[in-house]
């Protein structure tokens, strides 16, 4: 790998411990993966924010790192902690975690990182460009980087994103380069409804079929921001797809792209079932989970809507409606309406909440939980539209 004298600079550990550390974790990284060369960010968005997904050995990473004066050199923003900062006793949550989830949060912090903490940062203050070189280690929104946006980022760790996020590059190699971000399979899609269920839906099925590569949708229309972090995160969780195009769509698909020569995949209510069918492992449920990813500001309108007028009147399965801060703010009225039914909980979701000391039995509208659900959290689950869940409480 080539580094500029700055770069070596930094990796002789002329601005300091923290710096030098981050430098050797992305300059390991990109011998690993063959990059010559390193590559300016635009931003960062960082994972392994939970107590519950670092543990101890994390939190001390990040004391250490901080110690040693390490700052972000790009703007950076955190993905979804263990609970509400604000309403953990609501969730279940122990003091003992409740400290150490606040001292990860605050380590963040102290490096300049933006104590927001979502898996929808392009809702926010943290919209990509096309073209631009980021590092997101979120696998649902460097999804939506790379596809609905035209960014360009790998599909980062951690460690690995917030290393970059203080040096400012990230290694040159993989979705970053043009031979790369090639389509490598068509997606044929028939029978297809449209709701961001069905992109779910669809999204399990393309996983499920693809495991890796980038697919090139045919047959869909009008995305709108909803659609695509659904999409993106159940393709990314049902196999490891970091970006997609869309015919007359996504950016790059809009530019042209050559897709003679490859692969057709036809998506349609056969496979939509199958894929249905194995997300469903649970006949009743403990608690409903929505917002994963976090709600849009027009899900949460939706739902309001949905429940506006209506009564709880089965008390014994709890309800939670997960968001960032700055939609819960965003959508006062809605949180009113929803707030009768269960909590709005801000900056957290049920996958990386320790809810396994509590359910076992979890309700959810999205491909993405219905896949984690079971592994991180030990949970059956019931995978079903809105609507649909909705009359479980009713």
């Amino acid at each position: 790998m080539i580094l500029t004298d700055e770069e070596q600079a930094v990796l002789d550990g002329e601005k300091g411990a923290g710096f030098q550390k981050a430098m050797e974790l992305v300059v390991a990284l990109g011998k690993v993966y063959g990059a010559e060369s390193l590559v300016d960010i635009a931003s960062a968005h960082l994972s392994g924010a939970s107590y519950k997904t670092i543990g101890d050995g994390g939190l001390k990473y990040l004391s250490d790192l901080a110690a040693g004066g390490a700052k972000v050199s790009v703007p950076s923003t955190l993905n979804p902690v263990g609970m509400d900062r604000g309403r953990w006793k609501e969730m279940h949550i122990s003091p003992e975690f409740a400290e150490k989830q606040l001292e990860i949060i605050d380590l963040y912090g102290k490096m300049g990182i933006r104590k927001t903490c979502s898996c929808t940062p392009y809702l926010g203050d943290n919209v990509p460009k096309k073209g631009q070189h980021i590092a997101w280690a979120e696998s649902s929104a460097l999804s939506v980087a790379n596809s609905y946006f035209g960014a360009r980022t790998n599909r980062e760790g951690g460690p690995g994103a917030l290393a970059a996020a203080i040096i400012g590059k990230t290694a040159n190699y993989g979705l970053h380069l043009d031979a790369n971000r090639r389509p490598t399979k068509v997606i044929d899609v028939s029978d297809f409804g449209g709701s961001v269920f069905d992109y779910s839906l669809l999204g399990q099925a393309v996983g499920m079929e693809m495991g890796r590569g980038v697919p090139y949708f045919r047959g869909l229309r009008g995305i709108a921001i909803e659609d695509a972090k659904t999409l993106s995160a159940a393709m990314a969780a049902a196999g490891s797809v970091a970006l997609w195009h869309a015919e007359g769509c996504t950016p790059e698909a809009k530019d042209g792209l050559d897709i003679s020569g490859l692969e057709h995949i036809s998506i349609g209510k056969e496979e939509m079932k199958a894929a249905y069918d194995k997300l469903n492992t649970a006949d009743d449920v403990q608690l409903i989970a929505l917002g994963c990813p976090h709600l849009s500001p027009k899900e949460m309108h939706d739902i309001a809507s949905m429940l506006k007028g209506k009564k709880k009147r089965n008390r014994d399965t709890e309800i939670w409606f997960c968001t960032s801060e700055s939609v819960r703010e965003q959508c006062a009225e809605d949180v009113k309406v929803m707030e009768e039914f269960g909590p709005v909980l801000a900056d957290t979701c049920m996958v990386v909440a320790p809810i396994e000391g509590t359910f076992r039995r979890t309700a959810t509208n999205s491909a993405k939980a219905g896949n984690y659900l079971p592994t991180l959290c030990s949970q059956k689950v019931m995978f079903a539209d809105i609507p649909d869940l909705l009359k479980v409480i009713e």
